[in-house]
């Protein structure tokens, strides 16, 4: 049975991930002047922390080579303003949030109150990207706002995430390794995605190897499983601290209320499966 924690990102990631599938949210970065999809990538995922440089983003995306990010920050400083982009970012996540769902607005007024509350009482210490997007959140458009809470919520769950790969001593291209072995994230084309080089990868697969997580062929071992299993289960420990301030009741109602906006987003199709988020396979049990 699953957690209330992995439920919450269950139902709430499909909310957030059109900002990266929607064909008009990646056109966003091209439509500011940027030169492609990464860069307005990059600029966007970040802009919440202002103009940041090149080694602190990759520090706080945790699995992008720092060459990758090195790439498209300073640079698009230069092209748009971090606070353009935030605000672009949110409203053509809503304009693909109407598209898919019907009467979207009235759900999210009884989805922002409950989201809001968790969101708000969340910590702030060590969770740089949900610090940057926890002041965003009041916006005046309704689905703006169930956005920007639900990328609020998704980044709290990141920012954890990237904690505990540390703490398993995960470097990141270790941790991606991982992830391909173990069937978390698509093994064709995620080192380029992220940005690692063959020399790299390689490098991190026999260090798994050497510690017995991957074998000679890059399969994960058993024990290769397990760690991935553990590192999920801390994450959704570490991610529960966002329901603390809502009783059992009001969690599972507002879980319930996420279960059809999170449906018409997985049926309308705009995410792939599988996809380099990790998100699995249609479904919102």
């Amino acid at each position: 049975m699953k957690s209330r924690s992995r439920t919450l990102w269950l139902r709430t990631e499909p909310l957030h991930a059109v900002t990266y599938f929607d064909a008009q949210c990646r056109a966003m970065g091209k439509s500011l002047g940027l030169k492609g999809f990464w860069m307005g990538y990059f600029a966007a995922r970040t802009a919440p922390m202002g103009r940041v440089d090149p080694g602190a983003a990759a520090a706080a995306l945790g699995v992008f080579a720092p060459g990758m990010v090195a790439r498209a920050l300073p640079a698009a400083w230069q092209i748009v303003a971090p606070g353009a982009m935030t605000d672009m970012r949110a409203q053509r996540a809503a304009e693909a949030l109407r598209r898919v769902i019907p009467g979207i607005e009235a759900r999210a007024g009884e989805l922002c109150p409950p989201l809001a509350a968790m969101v708000e009482d969340a910590p702030l210490m060590a969770r740089p990207l949900f610090a940057a997007n926890r002041p965003l959140c009041d916006r005046d458009d309704p689905v703006e706002r169930l956005w920007q809470l639900s990328t609020s919520v998704r980044e709290f769950r990141g920012d954890a995430h990237v904690a505990v790969l540390a703490d398993h001593g995960l470097d990141a291209p270790e941790a991606l390794v991982l992830a391909a072995a173990t069937d978390r994230v698509p093994r064709e084309g995620i080192r380029l995605d992220r940005g690692w080089n063959e020399e790299e990868w390689a490098a991190a697969q026999e260090r798994l190897r050497a510690r017995g997580l991957v074998d000679a062929d890059g399969a994960a071992t058993p024990r290769g499983h397990e760690e991935r299993a553990l590192i999920e289960d801390a994450t959704d420990r570490l991610a529960a601290r966002l329901l603390r301030t809502l009783d059992d009741t009001t969690v599972d109602t507002l879980l319930a209320a996420l279960e059809l906006p999170t449906r018409r987003v997985l049926e309308a199709k705009v995410l792939p499966f599988p996809n380099p988020i990790g998100l699995p396979a249609p479904s919102v049990e």
